[in-house]
């Protein structure tokens, strides 16, 4: 058993499978194809997180906010690529302007900053589920203990 599987309680295939539920939205939401405020938007934001937790409380880990905290980065990832992939079609030439920035370099600086915010918030999806297995593990017996 490896390192990662003894602390994280998956496979790391598993993990990037579990970051991966969340990759459709990425691309129905760059895409346009899923209107913000709709109960399909909704799901799919929500949803997969939701899984997440679930596979933890299911599986029960060694350490669960660290398991999410990995699977929230891998997301993280996961947007970082969708959103550079689907850059053109979702922003086209609507694409915010740097006033006195040569076009090269503001689309640099864009998808850099793109980059690091997908990171940032699949970090954070990974810290709120993970605190949020935490505390439903302490609540919710385990499987087969009642």
């Amino acid at each position: 058993m490896s390192a990662g599987r003894r602390t994280l309680g998956f496979p790391w295939p598993a993990l990037v499978a579990l970051a991966a539920l969340a990759a459709p939205r990425v691309v129905l939401h760059d895409l346009d194809v899923v209107p913000e405020g709709t109960v399909v938007a909704a799901l799919l934001a929500v949803g997969p997180p939701l899984c997440w937790v679930a596979a933890v409380l299911w599986r029960r880990p060694p350490r669960p906010f660290l398991t999410l905290v990995v699977v929230g980065a891998l997301y993280g990832v996961c947007l970082a690529i969708g959103h550079q992939v689907f850059w053109d079609p979702a922003l086209g030439m609507d694409a915010p302007g740097l006033a006195g920035v040569d076009p090269g370099m503001r689309e640099a600086v864009l998808r850099g900053a793109a980059v690091m915010s997908s990171l940032a918030t699949g970090t954070l999806v990974g810290v709120v589920t993970g605190g949020l297995s935490v505390l439903s593990s302490r609540c919710l017996p385990a499987r087969g203990k009642v």
